[in-house]
């Protein structure tokens, strides 16, 4: 007999855990925090009337939306639902309800007075769940056929995903693609090898990073299938502005992309920088010239060296009398020297896995066995 562990699947594409019971009958419940682009529901408790009938349906990866019950069921967070689809019908789990609703459509510029609605059927069954745990079980071989037609056909798309609908009549294909794709002779082969209706929807690599998910190289779960869900344009100058350099591999993200975080702390150095002078020239001293080697812009804190070859000897300056220095100079005063009140130092950048080798536990391992083979040549002590 398989146990508890083995018994009990996550499904985490669509947030939620399957197994079977000692009756035989298929449960599935929901797991909150296993969504992607799942919404923390801070309005919880608070009672309005006007949003009891909304509830937001939540399908595989990041397709959701917001339902209206015409059930007249009592359906709550949680429950698994059969809602209204263009043909047929679609099984969702229901991830949200009450005043955050009203939220939720603010954001998605919904107004409740003329939108309409697709409508939540009932509460969904166990036959439900059976036929839509069958439809499940097809995608992953669905998908690794559709890639090989697409193939045969010699069609420049790439497949990234396939989702079945609830009573599994229809599949919905995501795929890439650069230029325009023919899919006349595709869409009728599809539908004479799997026998369902057919749905092409393009994506572009963003959204596919946000379909498939994984971990950044900051060790955290993909913005685009945590939270992002809609993508701004990123350009090489939000690096310019951080200072950072423009290696194209660490730029990237796993989209192939440019990282979504490259935007998040611009505003910040834009702002910082306003507050750095342009030094286009060297800063004239009695003992020589002084050249800006470095910038720390979050500290407003510039480096100048007298030799503009060497980083040996930087002299750090405030922003603030950087820009007194460049007025002296332009009224033909000249201040002392650096080196009579400043200290060379070195900029105090700490990289992100700090300042200690990756190979200290190797190095730690190597002199533990020499301890141990000088201990085994050594004479034995008498006792």
């Amino acid at each position: 007999m398989m146990n508890e562990k083995e018994s009990k699947k996550y499904d985490c594409s669509r947030g939620c855990t399957v197994e079977r019971t000692e009756s035989g009958e298929l449960e599935c419940t929901y797991r909150q925090g296993c969504c992607k682009l799942e919404v923390y529901d801070w309005l919880d408790g608070v009672s309005q009337e006007q949003w009891n009938e909304f509830f937001e349906v939540r399908f595989k990866n990041t397709r959701k939306g917001i339902y209206r019950n015409a059930s007249g069921q009592s359906i709550k967070t949680g429950d698994m639902v059969i809602v209204e689809a263009a043909n047929g019908h679609d099984l969702g789990i229901v991830t949200l309800e009450g005043a955050i609703i009203a939220r939720q459509m603010k954001a998605k510029r919904i107004n409740p007075e003329t939108f309409e609605f697709k409508k939540i059927y009932r509460k969904a069954k166990q036959f439900d769940v059976e036929k839509w745990q069958e439809a499940i079980a097809r995608e992953h071989e669905v998908m690794i056929r559709s890639r090989q037609i697409a193939a045969e056909l010699g069609l420049e798309m790439k497949i990234g995903d396939v989702e079945f609908q609830g009573d599994g009549s229809k599949a919905i294909f995501y795929y890439i693609a650069d230029g325009r794709v023919d899919f006349r002779q595709l869409i009728k082969v599809f539908a004479e090898e799997f026998r369902i209706r057919i749905e092409m929807k393009q994506i572009g690599a963003r959204q596919e990073a946000g379909l498939i998910g994984g971990l950044g190289v900051c060790g955290r779960e993909l913005c685009c299938s945590n939270y992002i869900s809609t993508f701004q344009s990123i350009t090489t100058s939000a690096a310019r502005v951080q200072d950072l350099s423009l290696n194209p591999q660490k730029l990237a993200g796993q989209c192939g992309k440019l990282k979504c975080c490259l935007n998040y702390e611009t505003a910040v150095y834009m702002d910082a920088q306003t507050r750095i002078p342009k030094v286009t020239n060297p800063l004239e001293f009695e003992d020589g010239l002084a050249y800006l080697m470095k910038t720390d812009i979050l500290r407003e804190v510039m480096y100048f060296s007298y030799d503009s070859t060497s980083l040996a000897n930087l002299y750090p300056l405030d922003a603030s009398e950087v820009r007194e220095i460049i007025k002296m100079n332009r009224n033909g005063i000249r201040p002392e020297s650096l080196k009579a009140d400043v200290e060379p130092r070195m900029p105090e950048f700490v990289s992100a896995v700090g300042d200690d080798s990756i190979t200290r536990f190797d190095e730690a391992r190597k002199k533990k066995k020499k301890k141990k083979h000088r201990g085994g040549k050594g004479p034995k002590k008498a006792e």
